[in-house]
């Protein structure tokens, strides 16, 4: 089948699940398993490197490029929160590849209770996330891709299934070094619910651009995310301790919450210093103790023979920071070794 008829099909069975009423949930789903991808502020979708983590951020990013590589993850997120995964990705001749992962988030022991505050056990709330992938290259500098997720949670005795979709679209310049991206994440919707409620899965639109400053070993990114909703609420405290929702009146705020920026020094292909800055990160966090570092991001990656390394580090607020390990490598070039 056609890859055109495929992004249909999925197209049509995404938007159908999307439009059904409910509140929003899974918001893991915008966690990135890849640490270059936050080293950049966490929503980069269009960084050209042959890394086989990077493609969970743009199914458009993989190609035949990625060829027998293997690549694991693991990030030590907020409080007792642990996240790791494993993807392999394999050419599908000379102008397609496909790829299969599965990611395991863990948010370590919590106290079960009764409705009287009594403590009866513990439990350990958890999701997986199995994924399929594949892209195809239209042209020599527009690729397509799709990523299927299959999601399971189990939280104490509850446990729900959801199904949801990637598509991407990947313009690369090679001559002028610029990436153009467009994805639409997670169209799709519960399978099996925790309970009577339906959860929405968080459907995002993200544009992103990414190009090299001149002849410079610096390049510059900017990703728009949460397109589809203007208005990005965020969280403040009341007097009594209770959480209240607020809605940022300021156009120039509201803008921002929807950008994500990000700066590159990469001399060559073999390695990479990043920064990132996520103002929704910053503005979500002002509630919680934030400090001089909330919304800011830094990470480097190296390669050295047929190995990637690649770490990044973040701290939201005061009393909490978030560190994340990558570690990639070419299955092709080790067997010729």
């Amino acid at each position: 089948m056609k890859l055109r008829y495929i992004f249909a099909i999925v197209m049509l069975w995404s938007l159908n699940c999307f439009a059904q009423e409910g509140a929003s949930a899974y918001s893991f789903l915008e966690v990135p398993s890849s640490s270059h991808a936050f080293a950049l502020g966490g929503a980069n979708i269009t960084v050209i490197d042959d890394d086989i983590n990077l493609m969970e951020q743009n199914p458009a990013l993989l190609g035949p490029e990625i060829d027998m590589q293997v690549g694991f993850n693991y990030m030590h997120y907020l409080g007792a929160s642990n996240f790791a995964g494993v993807r392999y990705g394999m050419a599908a001749g000379d102008r397609g590849a496909w790829s299969i992962g599965i990611q395991y988030l863990g948010y370590g022991t919590m106290s079960q209770t009764e409705a009287d505050g009594s403590v009866v056990g513990t439990f350990s709330p958890q999701d997986v996330v199995f994924s399929g992938m594949y892209a195809h290259d239209f042209t020599d500098r527009l690729r397509g891709g799709i990523n299927v997720k299959m999601i399971y949670s189990s939280y104490e005795q509850y446990t729900a299934f959801a199904m949801a979709t990637d598509l991407g679209l990947n313009y690369y310049d090679p001559d002028h070094d610029m990436s153009l991206s467009l994805v639409l994440k997670n169209l799709g919707g519960q399978i099996k619910r925790f309970d009577n409620d339906y959860d929405r899965l968080p459907f995002d639109i993200q544009l992103g651009w990414m190009q090299r400053l001149g002849s410079s070993p610096f390049q510059l990114s900017i990703t728009a995310w949460h397109l589809n909703k203007w208005n990005l609420p965020y969280y403040d405290m009341e007097d009594n301790g209770s959480e209240i929702r607020v809605l940022k009146q300021s156009f120039i705020s509201n803008l921002f919450r929807h950008l994500v920026f990000g700066l590159q020094y990469a001399p060559s292909d073999k390695f990479y210093i990043a920064l990132g800055y996520n103002y929704k990160t910053r503005t979500d966090m002002s509630t919680y103790n934030r400090n001089i570092l909330s919304g800011f991001s830094i990470g480097a990656g190296l390669k050295v023979k047929s190995f990637a390394l690649g770490v990044s580090y973040a701290q939201p607020h005061k009393s909490g920071s978030s560190i994340m390990l990558n570690l990639s490598t070419n299955l092709n070039e080790l067997l010729r070794r």
